[in-house]
């Protein structure tokens, strides 16, 4: 059974494949947010919005795109947001593994920085990171959501940039 489902998602475009995923992983997020009662952090924030910005230009390349060169185009779209992920994910796995006298303290809510400050400083203070970034509220395998947020946009940075390669050479 189990062969006939990994040979059917093999058949799956790459587009398809890393949307579904991405779709997986934002239903996880919500419900650990909305049932288990887990409050997202900024840099989780962050992260749902590369998750969903992956999901939708895999899903416009998969229904608006047939031609190679622009689905090639999406797929390398797709690389820099996961790579994007890597580096946000990344620094909340190690603001996580920082010792607790070196945490940053916990900063306001990103609600607050956004009728305060400009977009671009924004950003800075959520990458700067705050205490509740380094906060872990739920492990899976030894591993944070962070952990595994990491391990996913390594997938899909991957998968998207051998799928590009793939289409390319076989023009």
């Amino acid at each position: 059974m189990y062969d006939l489902l990994l040979r059917k998602i093999g058949r799956l475009p790459p587009e398809l494949t890393i949307a579904i995923s991405c779709a997986t992983l934002l239903f996880v997020g919500f419900y650990l947010e909305y049932f288990e009662n887990l409050t997202p952090c900024p840099l989780c924030l962050i992260q749902r919005l590369i998750y969903v910005s992956i999901l939708l230009t895999n899903i416009s390349s998969y229904f608006l795109f047939s031609a190679a060169r622009f689905r090639i185009l999406f797929l390398y779209t797709s690389t820099f947001f996961s790579v994007l992920g890597v580096i946000t994910a990344g620094r909340q796995v190690w603001l996580q593994h920082l010792p607790s006298d070196q945490v940053p303290e916990c900063g306001p809510g990103v609600r607050y920085l956004l009728e305060v400050y400009p977009f671009q400083k924004v950003l800075e203070l959520i990458y700067l990171g705050s205490g509740s970034c380094a906060e872990i509220l739920w492990e899976f395998l030894s591993l944070s959501i962070a952990g595994w947020s990491a391990i996913f946009f390594i997938f899909f940075l991957i998968y998207s940039l051998a799928s590009a390669q793939r289409l390319y050479t076989s023009q």
